[in-house]
């Protein structure tokens, strides 16, 4: 799969059009900017149906967003990865990849019905190519 195709899924999972699609000065007091360690991180859309067919309710979704392990990186603050005692090999993560993280990791915000969460930069645990089928372990 080219590289190209990959930015195409990854806009398909994580539509932030009614946020981006906007002037810059109108996206720019709408998405909040990381400060320091902190990445701001969109919630992927909960698939709508489980693998059998039958679909979520209303409330199963709402659980699968709030409990989500996955995210997808918008923006990063400009002291992420900086300290090169705690991440002596680099950066962890970058915009625009998808990354696991605990679940009710973060600060979670909503804006315009699309939630987001800001982590701390040692909040993410893996990155992931493509987060299709990667589902939070219940007890």
């Amino acid at each position: 799969m080219s590289d190209q195709q990959t930015v195409v899924d990854l806009n398909r999972a994580v539509d932030l059009s009614a946020v981006l699609n906007k002037k810059a000065e109108e996206r720019a007091k709408q998405l909040p900017m990381p400060q320091g360690y902190r990445i701001l991180c969109a919630i992927p859309e909960a698939e709508e149906a489980f693998d059998s067919g039958i679909l979520k309710s209303d409330e199963t979704m709402r659980h699968d967003e709030l409990l989500t392990t996955v995210l997808f990186v918008v923006d990063m603050g400009s002291d992420c990865y900086k300290d090169l005692t705690r991440f002596p090999n680099g950066p962890w993560c970058k915009k625009g990849d998808f990354v696991l993280v605990r679940p009710n990791a973060g600060t979670r915000l909503v804006i315009h019905d699309r939630e987001f969460r800001i982590i701390n930069d040692d909040s993410v645990e893996a990155v992931v190519q493509d987060p299709r089928g990667i589902k939070r372990k219940f007890i």
